[in-house]
């Protein structure tokens, strides 16, 4: 069929004109910032930061100072020396009457004024000048450069107030390093939520001190498969016959969530429950519905081995989520709560019993029950729980905010029913689909989001009333690892798509501008390539008629699907 829709697409593009390319133009007079500030405003002149120049902070912005040295001291090598109000060529300024992470700057020859009225904010006003500077300014060693700043100014806050990435590391595990890089890369775009997605079928990353197993067992697989498994038989499938690991123990991961709240970054743990458990059942049998012993799995795809719907596999995960609990202090907990397919509870003389003794109806309600226990638990500890959307089968407690990943309408009903909710649609938010030609294109999983389909996203969706707009969260990108062995890999996949989410998610709506987002790129990726990001160089991004026709067809399908097992589960 793949081959049959690639023909009928060659056959159309020769009766139809081919796509026009969007041509870059960009704004006159404006400094070429990303993500677009909601006004600026640019004069003449400029100010020179020198290693004299003294930095004022009011009291009431305890963080300005380590904010300063941290984005703007390794590069320049200044001491940034305390100053009094009137003496300072750096003036930050409590300001009260604007929102939590609004931030007003302006520059020019007397110096630098910020004004904020919370740490957050002055660390979004110091990454704005930092880009008004040299590109050197993004060096992690002292750069002998010339450190002048232009004459503007901007009055700016965020449009979404979750704005993020997400990364897998239960597909494949990547170093506590990169996991730094990847929240520094995310912070320097505006971005405040980083969702970590800790446990897999493939591997468990998390230590949990009260059950070792989880790292000694379930953090290892003995191989991976090879290439993709799509419409092969098992015996079919090739291995590479090389063990693949790691897990973060809990003093990494403390540390972790200190460097992103040094950056302003929320760290959000994802620890999968019911399905997509294979590893945890590895480890700990019992946990499984047929109680014997498997492997950590070594393929890709949907593991029929779910969760036993008991409540010793219940209080299990309230013990796992409590360590958890411990160690990241975010309000929001991600149980994921997707893809847990029905067929071993269906053959289980006790899931079929659990189902009479809680009087419910069938495997769907048993699912929202064990859902519920979570969302009970973690609610009763102060959290919210998140998960994505198939958590709304059988109802939801108040307190939960949806994950909307299988298109625009399962968040919008989300939102209507009044629960909180973060897009992150696979039509614009999957980073981990090929952003060109695949056969020009490192292996993915496959679909096709190039990087004109990413700014074009809209979180909010066109039908949701006024009213239920305040639901609507923000949104952000997904990278799921199933073919991303390396850091390098990850950051190809990840940039630039992501500095256009950083747009969508910060920027007013009305603001955007593709062609001029196109004219600002180019310097924004000199930013990238001082902090070393081995992103994609954007290029052959604008398909014609041939991939749209292709891309348009297969994602029908993936809604098609998406729309039968919503109403499996409704």
């Amino acid at each position: 069929m793949f081959l049959v829709v690639r023909r009928l697409a060659w056959v159309a593009s020769l009766l139809l004109c081919l796509a026009p390319a969007v041509l870059a133009v960009e704004t006159p007079g404006k400094p070429r910032l990303i993500p677009m500030p909601v006004t600026v405003e640019p004069a003449s002149g400029e100010f020179v930061i020198t290693a004299a120049t003294g930095v004022y902070a009011a009291p009431q912005l305890g963080g300005a100072r380590s904010a300063l040295q941290l984005l703007l001291a390794p590069a320049t090598g200044f001491d940034f020396a305390p100053a009094a109000d009137s003496e300072a060529g750096i003036r930050i300024l409590f300001v009260p009457d604007i929102g939590p992470e609004a931030y007003r700057l302006e520059t020019g020859q007397g110096g630098i004024v910020i004004g904020a009225s919370t740490d957050a904010g002055v660390f979004y006003a110091l990454q704005t000048l930092r880009q008004l500077l040299p590109v050197a300014i993004y060096s992690r060693e002292v750069v002998n450069a010339h450190w002048v700043v232009p004459a503007v100014a901007i009055e700016d806050e965020p449009r979404f107030s979750w704005r993020g990435m997400h990364l897998d590391v239960g597909r494949h595990f990547m170093p506590l390093a990169f996991v730094k890089k990847y929240i520094d890369v995310l912070a320097a775009h505006k971005m405040n939520s980083f969702h970590w997605h800790l446990t897999e079928d493939q591997g468990w990353r998390i230590e949990i001190k009260q059950y070792p197993k989880l790292t000694e067992i379930g953090a290892w697989r003995e191989q991976t498969v090879v290439g993709h498994i799509m419409f092969k038989d098992p015996g079919e499938l090739e291995y590479d016959g090389i063990p693949h690991g790691g897990f973060y123990t809990q003093e990494e991961i403390r540390e972790v969530v200190a460097y992103a709240a040094a950056r302003h970054v929320n760290v959000v743990p994802e620890i999968e429950f019911p399905g997509h458990a294979e590893s945890a059942i590895a480890s700990y049998p019992e946990l499984g519905n047929t109680g014997r012993q498997i492997k950590v799995k070594q393929e890709w795809g949907i593991s029929k081995n779910t969760l036993k719907p008991s409540e010793e596999t219940v209080q299990f995960y309230r013990n796992v989520l409590t360590e958890v609990m411990d160690l990241f202090p975010s309000t929001y907990i991600h149980i994921g709560g997707d893809e847990a397919p029905k067929d071993q509870w269906q053959a289980s003389a006790y899931a079929q019993q659990r189902i009479v003794e809680l009087g419910l109806a069938d495997e769907n309600e048993l699912q929202s029950w064990l859902i519920s226990q979570i969302d009970q638990f973690l609610t009763a500890n102060g959290r919210r729980m998140v998960g994505w959307d198939e958590i709304m089968q059988g109802g939801l407690s108040p307190n939960a905010t949806v994950m909307s990943w299988r298109g625009i309408k399962p968040g919008q009903k989300a939102a209507e029913a009044g629960h909180d909710v973060v897009m992150a649609p696979v039509r614009w938010t999957y980073f981990d689909y090929y952003q060109a030609d695949p056969e020009s294109e490192p292996l993915a999983i496959g679909m096709y989001l190039p990087l004109r389909e990413a700014y074009a996203f809209e979180p909010v969706p066109a039908g949701l009333p006024e009213a239920k707009h305040k639901h609507i969260l923000g949104a952000q990108g997904q990278l799921w690892t199933e073919y991303m062995k390396t850091p390098e890999h990850v950051e190809y996949m990840a940039y630039p798509r992501a500095v256009a989410l950083s747009e969508v998610v910060w920027s007013p709506r009305e603001a955007r501008d593709y062609r001029d987002f196109m004219a600002r790129l180019p310097r924004h990726l000199e930013r990238l390539d001082v902090l070393e990001v081995n992103y994609r160089k954007p290029g052959n991004d604008e398909q014609g008629f041939l991939d749209s026709l292709e891309t348009r067809f297969w994602f029908w399908m993936m809604d098609l699907y998406h729309w039968w097992s919503d109403r499996q589960g409704s």
